[in-house]
């Protein structure tokens, strides 16, 4: 008897961005297998007799291996449990989505993706700008800053990421960012473009930063806390709230 699993986007942390789906679905499952930042308040939504795992995975702390959860995902839905697997943000984005639903697959267990909202699209929304702007912003990239190894990941098109018509959004990139800022900076891009460090997005310990790349990556060469955040550089707007310095 096999179960069926809902992977389920949980935003960036408010439980009030969480979609009805979301809501129904942590309702009615049997076993909730979360993220780290899926936890807390979220987890009041979920069925108070289901099975709660914390499989987390958070930079620089001992974390399950990735085979380790996809197989405790398998194993919940084999014995025929409506599992919902609980992932930040949007479950899609630098979630390890595809090796999850791989699992899946393999051992013959259906599933849903239930999308949710995107941290870096909250990030921009806390700082009170849009990730686009007419004329100036025309397109929008993603990027780990965070490799299999912890380390900046050797294949990122720097050519891309340098480009000044663009806002780029780093994900896990607060170790690495001060490398990558001079990479930039050798293929051209201005020291002082704006730029925007967005920590704890959408909780009580939401801070934001304003700054430039060049300023930024002396900050934080110089040591930071140790947050969940997003990096945000490129012709942002220069309207903006609630900024903490």
């Amino acid at each position: 008897m096999s179960g069926f699993v809902s992977f389920v986007g949980s935003g960036p942390g408010d439980p009030e961005l969480l979609t009805l789906k979301a809501v129904d679905r942590l309702g009615r499952a049997e076993a909730v297998l979360f993220d780290d930042l899926s936890a807390g308040p979220i987890l009041a939504h979920a069925n108070p007799k289901a099975d709660l795992v914390g499989v987390g995975k958070r930079a620089g702390r001992a974390s399950p291996r990735q085979h380790h959860v996809s197989r405790l995902l398998v194993d919940y839905a084999r014995t025929g449990q409506r599992v919902v697997r609980l992932k930040s943000g949007d479950s899609g984005l630098f979630g390890r989505l595809e090796e999850e639903l791989l699992a899946l697959r393999e051992a013959g267990i259906g599933y849903e993706i239930i999308p949710g909202v995107p941290s870096a699209v909250a990030a921009a929304a806390a700082c009170g700008i849009p990730l686009t702007r007419r004329l100036t912003a025309r397109r929008v990239q993603f990027v780990t800053g965070h490799g299999a190894t912890g380390a900046l990941p050797e294949d990122i098109d720097l050519a891309a990421l340098a480009d000044a018509g663009a806002s780029t959004v780093v994900f896990m990139g607060k170790r690495t960012f001060p490398k990558l800022a001079e990479m930039l900076f050798a293929r051209g891009l201005p020291p002082a473009t704006p730029a925007l460090l967005a920590e704890a997005v959408s909780t009580p310990e939401q801070k934001l930063y304003r700054s430039t790349v060049a300023a930024l990556a002396e900050r934080l060469q110089a040591g930071f806390a140790d947050a969940p955040a997003l990096i945000l550089y490129g012709p942002l707007a220069e309207i903006g709230v609630g900024f903490d310095d």
